[in-house]
């Protein structure tokens, strides 16, 4: 696996409304996602896909955004500003080797986490910190860039997820992506 963080400039690139064209945030999320709802996105990027999760958990929910790259972060909160959005986004600097979400313990709805999980140097403490922040019953949608990360790798990674207390669902299929929907134990 690859343990490349992608560089803060390339997020202008998946930031890119084209993008929508092949993926649509709005098909991705809304199965998913409802008003009220408390969403974890650990690696937004620059927003591609936090600004329709802040419009599908409307005014009373929040999208929590951790990322471990500032400049991601003040772009991501620009754009969400732009979008009238900015109060239903908490973006968040990351450390290294955590997430930062104690303060989120049983309490996240939803977890989107979208092509980062093979930057990352270990796949196992990253779900557990996620499942810690994860009601039971909880959603996960985990997907990986198919071609960029090999399938052996995600299949490595998705049972990193199962030991840390969540379950496959469904395999929904989002192009150009290894895909699975779990569920919190």
């Amino acid at each position: 696996m690859s343990h490349r963080v992608c560089p803060w400039w390339l997020g202008y690139l998946l930031a890119c409304p084209l993008r929508r064209l092949i993926m649509d945030p709005v098909k991705v999320l809304t199965p998913y996602v409802r008003k009220g709802m408390t969403v974890l996105e650990p690696g937004p990027g620059m927003g591609f896909f936090t600004l329709e999760l802040g419009r599908l958990v409307g005014p009373s929910g929040q999208v929590v955004a951790v990322d471990i790259q500032p400049r991601m972060l003040s772009s991501l909160k620009r754009r969400a500003a732009r979008a009238g959005l900015l109060e239903r986004v908490d973006a968040r600097l990351a450390a290294p080797d955590t997430l930062g979400v104690a303060d989120l313990a049983g309490a996240v709805d939803f977890t989107l986490a979208f092509a980062l999980v093979h930057e990352l140097p270990a796949a196992g403490p990253f779900f557990a910190e996620i499942a810690k922040a994860s009601k039971p019953g909880a959603g996960l949608l985990f997907a990986e860039p198919s071609g960029h990360v090999k399938v052996l790798d995600f299949e490595a990674e998705l049972e990193a997820a199962i030991h840390a207390g969540f379950e496959v669902v469904e395999r929904p299929a989002i192009r150009r992506s290894d895909t699975a929907f779990l569920r919190k134990v």
